[in-house]
C-alpha cells in the first residue's frame, strides 16, 4: 500500500513549498521512497521537488486533465513509490472561479486528506478560529492536521500546540523561524542551474524538520492508497513519429505527460537551441516555452541552428512551439535594456521584455470542433505583428474572451498558450490541426 497525503496552506506565501520539500528530501533520508505532484500548472515547483528527491515533479491539473488521466498519473508515476506526496496550489479553496480547479476541489476528487501549513510568526491563540474555519467550512474535504511554520519559540510553540488541543485538530510540529530558508518566487527568471543552488537550503530545512515536526505520525494520518498495474498507452494509430524536443536551459517548461503521449507515438529526441549546430532527423519539432530572454545572446548567436530550424519549417517541417519556444520563431527578442537579438525569423513579429506585463491564466482553444486546455504565463508581449493566425477561440477559465492568438505558417504553429496534449489522442488532435 502506497500513503497519500496533500500540503495545503490558508494562502500563497505561508510556506507550503517550504515544508514539502523539507518533507521530501526528509523522507528521502529515511529511504522512504516519495513521488512528488503538483495541484495546477506551475512548471517550476515540480522542478524544486525533483531536486528535493530526485523524482521528476508530475502536475494534476482539474482544469486541463480529466478525473481519469489524473487517477491514472498517481498510479503510473508513483506505482514504486510508497508515499505519494501532493503539493497544493495557493490558498486550500482557491479555484479559477470559486474552489472550481483549486487543491480543496482535488482533495475531495481523491479522497485525500490534506495537511495544512500554517505561517505562525505573527500569531499565537488566533489560529484556532482560522483553523477552526477551515476545518468546517467544507466537511468533504478532510483536514488531517497542521503543522506551524515560522514558529519563534518552543514557548511560542506551546502556545499554539494548545489551540489546536482546544479545537481538536492534529498539531504534527513545527520549523522554526530560521534565518534564510525561505524558498524565494519561483517565478521571476530562476533558470535550472540556480534552482540547483537551492539543494543545501533544502537539506537545512529537511534536518529542521526532522527535529520538531512527527513525519511518522504524518504518514499514519494519510490515506492508503492501492497500487494498480496500469498498461502503457497503446494507440490503434500506427505513428513512428521522430519528434525532437528542445531542452535546456532556455527550454525546460514541459510536461511529463507531454512527453508520454510522443512515446506512445514514436520516438522522442532532445536538443539544445543553444548548443547544438544542427537539428536531429525527425519529422516534428517542439518547441516549449522557457526563459528565452534569459539566453537571448546565446540563442542569437548559434547561427546554424536558427537556420537550420528555418529551413525545417520553410521546407514543409511539423513545428509546434508555445510561449518561449514561439518566441524563438519571431524576427527577434527584444530584452529588458531594449536590444534586440535575431532569432529564426519564420514568424513576422517580435517579441519584447522591455515594458513587462503580466498574461496569466487558464486558456481554453477552441479550433473548429478541437478544443485544447493549457494556461498562459509571461511577462513577454508579440511586437511588429503582421503575422497571419488561425480562426480560434481563446477563453480564459470564466469563459470570457481573451487576445492571445494562435499562429500559422506552412505547418508550423506557435502561441503563448502552454497546451496539455498528455494523451496520444489530444496529440494527434494537435497534428492534424498543424498539417491542415
Amino acid at each position: 500500500m502506497t500513503k497519500q497525503l496533500i500540503i495545503s496552506a490558508p494562502s500563497s506565501n505561508a510556506g507550503k513549498t517550504t515544508l514539502t520539500l523539507g518533507l521530501l528530501r526528509l523522507l528521502k533520508r529515511k529511504n522512504i521512497v516519495v513521488q512528488p505532484f503538483k495541484v495546477g500548472p506551475d512548471y517550476i515547483d515540480p522542478k524544486f521537488h525533483q531536486l528535493a528527491c530526485k523524482k521528476v515533479g508530475v502536475n494534476l491539473d482539474l482544469f486541463m486533465m480529466s478525473e481519469d488521466e489524473i487517477n491514472a498519473y498517481l498510479h503510473h508515476y508513483g506505482k514504486d513509490a510508497q508515499v505519494n506526496c501532493i503539493e497544493g496550489v495557493m490558498g486550500l479553496f482557491d479555484g479559477a472561479q470559486k474552489d472550481k480547479g483549486s487543491t480543496a476541489e482535488m482533495a475531495k476528487k481523491l479522497k485525500t486528506p490534506v495537511l495544512m501549513v500554517i505561517d505562525a510568526k505573527a500569531v499565537a491563540y488566533s489560529v484556532a478560529p482560522l483553523i477552526q474555519g477551515f476545518v468546517n467550512f467544507d466537511k468533504d474535504v478532510a483536514i488531517m492536521g497542521v503543522v506551524f511554520n515560522r514558529v519563534g519559540s518552543e514557548r511560542h510553540y506551546g502556545m499554539l500546540k494548545e489551540a489546536c488541543d482546544d479545537i481538536k485538530v492534529p498539531c504534527f510540529g513545527y520549523l522554526s523561524n530560521l534565518k534564510n530558508i525561505e524558498i524565494p518566487s519561483r517565478h521571476l527568471g530562476l533558470n535550472i542551474q540556480e534552482i540547483e543552488k537551492f539543494d543545501a537550503l533544502i537539506h537545512e530545512i529537511a534536518i529542521a524538520l526532522d527535529k520538531t515536526v512527527d513525519w511518522k505520525a504524518i504518514l499514519e494520518a494519510s490515506k492508503e492508497v492501492e497500487t494498480k498495474v496500469i498498461s502503457e498507452e497503446k494507440t490503434s494509430v500506427n505513428k513512428n513519429i521522430r519528434f525532437a524536443v528542445a531542452k535546456d536551459m532556455a527550454f525546460n517548461f514541459i510536461y511529463p505527460q507531454n512527453i508520454s503521449a510522443m512515446e506512445a507515438l514514436g520516438e522522442v529526441i532532445y536538443f539544445s537551441p543553444i548548443h547544438d549546430t544542427v537539428l536531429p532527423h525527425c519529422d516534428f519539432i517542439y518547441l516549449a516555452g522557457g526563459y528565452p530572454e534569459m539566453y537571448a545572446k546565446e540563442l542569437s548567436a548559434n547561427t546554424a541552428m536558427l537556420k537550420s530550424i528555418k529551413d525545417f519549417g520553410q521546407n514543409n517541417g511539423q513545428i509546434y512551439a508555445e510561449c518561449g519556444g514561439m518566441m524563438y520563431l519571431g524576427k527577434a527578442i527584444i530584452d529588458k535594456d531594449y536590444e534586440a537579438f535575431e532569432m529564426v525569423n519564420h514568424f513576422d513579429f517580435e517579441t519584447s521584455i522591455a515594458h513587462k506585463k503580466l498574461h496569466l491564466g487558464y486558456r481554453t482553444s477552441t479550433i473548429g470542433e478541437t478544443v485544447f486546455k493549457g494556461h498562459e504565463f509571461h511577462y513577454s508581449s508579440l511586437v511588429n505583428d503582421n503575422e497571419t493566425t488561425i480562426e480560434a477561440t481563446i477563453t480564459n477559465a470564466r469563459g470570457g474572451e481573451t487576445t492571445t492568438k494562435i499562429h500559422k505558417k506552412n505547418k508550423v504553429m506557435g502561441s503563448y498558450v502552454h497546451h496539455y496534449f498528455g494523451t496520444s489522442e489530444k496529440l494527434l488532435q494537435l497534428i492534424n490541426q498543424i498539417n491542415d
